[in-house]
């Protein structure tokens, strides 16, 4: 029997499950300021990942208190 590879294709449940397992995390920090002057500040982070995973990190770092 042959081994045949395909095109690496994925489908978009494929992506949305390795994005959940893994999780992604996008930070942005902008500051827009004239002659000194703080004109506008943005701070954004946005998580997306699942509970489960985003509870083993949160935990791993300390974000999260442990149940008694």
């Amino acid at each position: 029997m042959a081994v045949e590879k395909t095109i690496g294709s994925s489908s978009l449940v494929e992506v949305v499950d390795r994005i959940l397992d893994k999780g992604v995390v996008v930070d942005a920090w902008v500051r827009v300021s004239l002659v000194g002057i703080e004109l506008l500040a943005l701070e954004a982070r946005v998580v997306v990942a699942s509970v489960e995973t985003y509870l083993k990190y949160a935990e791993a770092i300390g974000l999260t208190a442990k149940a008694a």
